[in-house]
């Protein structure tokens, strides 16, 4: 049982510790809704991994990469607003998903553990790859870290600068993508944006540079995940749920901070 919890422990850390500076940007950008539609849709990921027999994690990587390009795609036309072609991507992805798992009963899916996560099932497999893809979203989070800062402050002017927006913009989805493929298994699919925007929206109160807003997510999010770690051993609760609460319960106390 102690190796149950120690796996645990060390998954969540590993998320945890990309969700406070990848988490910071989707809060400066006002990115939650575009973070959450990328969740929506790893489902549908991990429906077309059952289907064609490969790794879920590359095939949620994909199926959010694509998705962002295409949503980047219907932006240009500016037909729609942005908040209209999230909520569309978002729900119809998550609809196609579901209906694709329900159309393959001889696949076995434990629903609830993709929606809402099953931290206590983590092996010594899932916690290494936890690792070497946080690892990976890190070393490119740092490569972008001044062009994303250029970009979240003027996006027009750091164009003119220089910075290949474009460019950037789409390694950051891949970046976000990358860490909701890993996410899943932590808090699930319902629950993946909560833990990049809480922690982050907790540590903004307490930050005076964007390096600081980073790194005290990332310490937020970690005590967040040994919070609701420590409530699910003693008070059997869901692991996912119950590290999401720790991290709004966090953030609740933080509001006591006086300015």
């Amino acid at each position: 049982m102690i190796d149950v919890l120690l796996y645990a422990i060390l998954a969540g850390l590993g998320v945890a510790a990309i969700t406070g500076p990848l988490g910071a940007f989707i809060v400066w950008r006002r990115m939650a809704y575009f973070g959450d539609t990328l969740a929506h849709s790893s489902l549908l990921g991990v429906a077309l991994a059952m289907l064609l027999s490969i790794n879920p994690t590359i095939s949620v990587v994909t199926i959010c990469l694509v998705l962002a390009l295409a949503l980047v795609a219907l932006q240009q036309q500016q037909t729609l607003a942005s908040d209209t072609l999230l909520g569309i991507l978002s729900h119809s992805s998550l609809a196609i998903g579901l209906i694709a798992m329900a159309l393959m009963p001889e696949i076995k899916v434990d629903l609830l553990s993709l929606l809402f996560g099953d931290l206590l099932t983590v092996n010594t497999h899932d916690v290494i790859t936890i690792y070497v893809i946080s690892a990976i979203s890190i070393l490119l989070l740092i490569k972008l870290w001044k062009p994303l800062l250029a970009m979240t402050i003027h996006e027009e002017l750091a164009k003119v600068e220089g910075v290949p927006t474009t460019a950037v913009r789409t390694v950051f989805m891949l970046i976000i993508a990358l860490e909701i493929a890993i996410a899943m298994k932590v808090v699930g699919v319902l629950l993946i944006t909560a833990l990049l925007v809480i922690p982050a929206a907790t540590a903004r109160r307490f930050s005076n540079t964007p390096e600081q807003m980073a790194i005290f997510a990332s310490l937020t999010g970690c005590l967040a995940v040994i919070l609701g770690l420590c409530a699910s051993w003693f008070v059997d609760t869901p692991a996912g749920p119950s590290i999401v609460l720790s991290a709004g319960m966090l953030f609740l106390a933080s509001l006591t901070k006086k300015n």
